[in-house]
C-alpha cells in the first residue's frame, strides 16, 4: 500500500468516528470518483471529505497527491471543537476558526509522517490546510484551488441552510466575499450548482 493510500485511510477513519450522521441519497463521492448505492447515513465530517473530492476532482482532475490529502483533510476532527466553545462574537468566530485551521494541519501533518511521508511533504499538507499561501496571496495555484473547492462544496451543500435565520443583505456580504476568494474557473463551476430558486436569486445580486 502506497503512502497515499494509508494517509487517506487514516483520514477517513478519523472522519468515521464523527458522531453526526447525515442521509445520503443516491451515489457517494470517493477520491476515485462516484459511486452508486442506496440511500443511507453517514458521518458528516466523511459527507463532507466526499463533497471536497468531488468537487476537486472537477476543479483540478491531475491535482497532486498532497493536495487530494488537504483537500481530504479539510474538516479533520472538526466535530471534537464545536463552534459553542469560543465566544459568540465576531472576533470569536475567527478565533475559533484560525484554532481549527492549526489543529487540523497539526493532525493531519501527523498521520502523514505516520502514513510514510517525509516530514517536509507533510508539512507541505498542512500548510494547504492552514491556508497561509492563500491569505499571503503568493500565488500558490493549489492553495487557490482548495479555496475554490471550499467555496464550491459551501455553495452546494451548505448554503441552503445557512440562508436560514438570515437577512438577504446578510447573505449577499457573504456572498460577494466568498466569489472575491474564488478564481474564474471556480466561478465558472459555481454557476454550473443547482440551487433553489431563492439561492440563485441571491447568489445573482451578490455577483451583479
Amino acid at each position: 500500500m502506497t503512502a497515499f493510500d494509508k494517509a487517506m485511510r487514516l483520514i477517513d477513519a478519523a472522519h468515521a468516528e464523527d458522531p453526526h450522521l447525515v442521509p445520503i441519497l443516491g451515489g457517494l463521492s470517493t477520491d476515485q470518483g462516484v459511486k452508486g448505492g442506496e440511500t443511507h447515513e453517514i458521518p458528516y465530517e466523511l459527507h463532507y471529505a466526499n463533497k471536497m473530492t468531488t468537487y476537486l476532482h472537477l476543479r483540478c482532475p491531475h491535482a497532486s497527491d498532497t493536495l487530494r490529502l488537504a483537500i481530504r483533510a479539510q474538516h479533520l476532527r472538526r466535530w471534537e471543537v464545536p463552534r459553542e466553545t469560543y465566544p459568540s462574537t465576531k472576533a470569536g468566530y475567527h478565533a475559533w476558526r484560525s484554532g481549527l485551521q492549526r489543529r487540523q494541519a497539526e493532525l493531519v501533518a501527523s498521520l502523514c509522517e505516520e502514513a510514510g511521508y517525509s516530514s517536509a511533504e507533510a508539512m507541505r499538507v498542512a500548510t494547504l490546510v492552514r491556508k497561509e499561501s492563500f491569505r499571503q496571496g503568493d500565488g500558490d495555484e493549489e492553495a487557490q484551488v482548495l479555496e475554490d473547492v471550499a467555496c464550491l462544496v459551501f455553495l452546494d451543500d451548505q448554503f441552503a441552510g445557512f440562508r436560514d435565520g438570515r437577512e438577504d443583505e446578510k447573505i449577499v456580504t457573504i456572498l460577494k466575499k466568498t466569489w472575491a476568494k474564488m478564481s474564474p474557473q471556480g466561478r465558472d463551476l459555481a454557476l454550473g450548482i443547482e440551487m433553489g430558486e431563492r439561492e440563485r436569486e441571491l447568489v445573482v445580486r451578490a455577483i451583479s
